[in-house]
């Protein structure tokens, strides 16, 4: 009879970072990368960020895969439908061991971005760790169903989250968008705001800057 078991093991897993951390920082950024990125390319889209007063720390999904025939362009991706509750779980292991490698206890800011599938990671690590953040970047990504309003009740009224994307994002129908939309004011309240930028699917530097100023 074929049977599907679990078992329990110890992983090793990589992250990049962005600049040095001391007493001169001011915000730290924790930036979880879209589908087919590997984080230490991912975190070139932030190189242009004040290098003092910017941390930047990009967790790397541990699903790796060839993106071409020639098995030469390596991609990544956090998360498949395939025992999700399961990878999530590992998954939050994980950033929490480089969050707490990388930041522990300090007076700094917090961002948290996700971009593309990142968004559903990083809202989930929000959402089941409790994390507390001054601002929380959605860039053209969904936000995970089973997320409740009640799932963000520990964010400061203060808090801000931004729901960015390209008006001309290939990805992200009129429906979708409205649907996000819609979606982030109910999980968010009077903390979203709503922004949009004439592109497509891409990083969007120039709000990142804008972003580090908040």
């Amino acid at each position: 009879m074929n049977q599907t078991k679990t078992v329990f093991y110890t992983a090793t897993n990589t992250f990049s970072t962005l600049n040095t951390y001391t007493e001169k920082t001011k915000n730290i950024w924790m930036v979880f990368h879209g589908m087919g990125y590997l984080s230490r390319y991912f975190i070139n889209y932030f190189d242009s960020l004040d290098a003092d007063e910017n941390y930047i720390i990009a967790p790397q999904a541990p699903s790796k895969y060839y993106q071409d025939s020639k098995f030469k362009l390596v991609g990544a991706s956090w998360l498949t439908r395939e025992n999700t509750a399961l990878e999530i779980d590992n998954l939050l292991n994980y950033i929490d061991a480089v969050y707490k490698s990388e930041i522990g206890a300090h007076n700094c800011k917090l961002f948290v971005m996700g971009y593309s599938q990142g968004v559903s990671v990083a809202t989930r690590w929000i959402a089941r760790r409790k994390i507390v953040c001054d601002n929380l970047i959605l860039h053209s990504g969904g936000v995970p169903n089973e997320l409740k309003p009640e799932d963000f009740d520990h964010l400061p009224p203060d808090s801000k989250v931004i729901y960015l994307y390209g008006n001309k994002d290939q990805y992200l129908t009129k429906a979708r968008k409205t649907e996000q939309e819609l979606l982030g004011k109910k999980l968010f309240k009077n903390r979203l705001k709503v922004e949009v930028f004439d592109g497509i699917h891409e990083v969007n530097k120039k709000a990142l800057e804008k972003y580090a100023a908040l």
